[in-house]
């Protein structure tokens, strides 16, 4: 167990990435050896949920219960794994649903592990960090096309990091409904493809040629497909040529219909999706003027597998971009520290009582660190600015619902606390984001005075479900003001079903 109460991945643990991607749903189970991953099990299945995606933002009823079928049986192998060591994402068509909790509550139970729903450019930062394992490293730039089911990201990287990150909507199974919807193939239809998809491209193109890159990725099933059947069919030695990828499109337009595509090398369970991902590949091809692609096994899952190692290793991309926030904000830093060191005193009292682990221990000092953030726009209702700009900005690194549940903690940190807005998260983080929420408070009211005065010694525990504060009874008659302020802080926490007792002490030195 490290200090900030992460445990360390021990030699042979095992650890597992589950990918809920618009077109198949994948699992990888691997084995922690000396610092590396060894894959032992993958299992996929084309569950193509992008497919049952309603114009209503609902999701048709046949691939729903695909989907948890296919997650059940996930499940069972990984009903002996830890939370801790299961790391399940949803990634475009999840995000576009109308009310994403009435598929992933069901889900959640189907797979027996939470479900994590990422933004598009978290989505793409995941890719390459698995790409880039996957592949020898190199000092030079790449770039990394992953096509999925319902959206395509696109990564400028460079050792490990993704620099420069692009998610567009649309993907293999969307395109493919999109452009050819009644299973029809023509040269007319393709043009058309092509055109709307380069208007898609051009919105970051021109920037992505001028930053430049040497070499050219593809990665995920839609990658491997065309460039098996390019090599199938010889028209490229390796990888995915721009010629080859011209042979690909024009036998598909021969063909005629979605029906009778039969090309050397296309595997039977692709075939319904595969002219929309030509077609997204080729418009790429010509936008960001590449001639050869370089096919990559690896993807999306094996980044979170990555990551998850990162976070254990003390390699935690969200922490970086806490302190970036904070960077870019003009948050007082040495403030910020005194309210975190605070605040993680009082976590430590009494995170065994309250049942908080490690994740809530990170949520309260990445709060503490950015809780002033809303400074920059306004001094007035500043924690509001706070959680807007966490809620709304692009943090690499957070799933929507580590987002929302900081963003949430900061809302609530100072004035009226309102259980309404708590309630928005879901529901088995409510009572920790409660709980978080009142030691960031007390740990910002004690610190109120953000001068270098040491506060007295201070005992927080639990008493008959309350929560007792005790600090000593001379410094509290010598801090009038903040009495009242405790005093106040005891009505306030009444409203997150939370109660405080605020206990002067003799025994305590001031």
């Amino acid at each position: 167990m490290t200090n900030d109460g992460h445990k360390e991945i021990r030699n042979g643990e095992l650890l597992a990435a589950v990918d809920l991607g618009s077109n198949s749903f994948h699992l990888v189970v691997a084995r922690y050896e000396h610092g590396e991953l060894r894959v032992i099990d993958r299992l996929r299945d084309s569950v193509r949920l992008a497919a049952g995606l309603r114009a209503d933002g609902g999701l048709d009823e046949e691939r729903r219960d695909k989907a948890l079928a296919c997650l059940a049986r996930f499940g069972q192998r990984l009903h002996v794994l830890p939370n801790e060591r299961v790391r399940a994402v949803a990634t475009n068509t999840v995000r576009r649903l109308r009310v994403p909790a009435d598929f992933l509550g069901p889900a959640e139970d189907a797979l027996g592990h939470p479900i994590e729903v990422v933004s598009g450019r978290e989505e793409a930062r995941l890719i390459y960090l698995g790409v880039a394992h996957g592949v020898p490293d190199s000092p030079e730039r790449r770039l990394v096309i992953d096509i999925g089911g319902g959206s395509t990201e696109f990564i400028i990287g460079q050792h490990f990091e993704a620099l420069e990150k692009e998610s567009l909507q649309m993907g293999c199974v969307a395109s493919t409904l999109r452009f050819f919807e009644d299973g029809k193939l023509s040269a007319k239809r393709w043009q058309r493809a092509q055109t709307e998809i380069a208007v898609e491209l051009q919105q970051f193109a021109a920037d992505y040629r001028t930053k430049g890159w040497s070499e050219t990725i593809g990665s995920s099933g839609t990658a491997k497909a065309i460039g098996n059947v390019a090599q199938a069919a010889g028209w490229c030695e390796t990888g995915i040529s721009r010629t080859s990828l011209e042979h690909i499109r024009d036998a598909i337009i021969d063909c005629g219909s979605i029906d009778k595509l039969r090309l050397p090398g296309l595997a039977e369970d692709r075939m319904g999706v595969f002219a929309g991902g030509v077609a997204i590949l080729e418009a790429s091809f010509v936008a960001l003027d590449i001639r050869q692609m370089r096919v990559c096994e690896t993807a999306m899952r094996e980044g979170l597998l990555y990551d998850m190692v990162g976070r254990a290793e003390h390699r935690d991309p969200r922490t970086a971009t806490i302190d970036a926030l904070a960077q870019r904000y003009g948050v007082d830093r040495v403030h910020a520290a005194r309210v975190e060191a605070t605040a993680l005193t009082l976590f430590d009292s009494i995170a065994a009582d309250w049942q908080l682990g490690a994740d809530e221990r990170d949520w309260l000092a990445w709060a503490a660190r950015i809780h002033e953030i809303g400074l920059a726009i306004a001094h007035s209702q500043h924690h509001i600015h706070s959680a807007y700009i966490v809620e709304n900005s692009d943090l690499a690194g957070f799933a929507r619902h580590e987002q929302l549940t900081l963003a949430v903690v900061l809302r609530c940190h100072r004035r009226k606390p309102d259980i309404g807005i708590i309630n928005i998260v879901a529901e088995r983080l409510r009572r920790s984001t409660a709980r978080v929420t009142a030691l960031l408070r007390i740990a910002v009211l004690l610190q109120r005075a953000r001068g270098v005065e040491a506060l007295p010694s201070f005992e927080l525990r639990i008493e008959d479900k309350a929560l007792q504060l005790r600090l000593p009874q001379t410094w509290l008659e010598e801090h009038p003001l903040t009495r009242t302020d405790l005093d106040q802080e005891r009505d306030y926490l009444k409203h997150i079903d939370i109660k405080l007792q605020v206990k002067a002490s003799e025994k305590l030195a001031a």
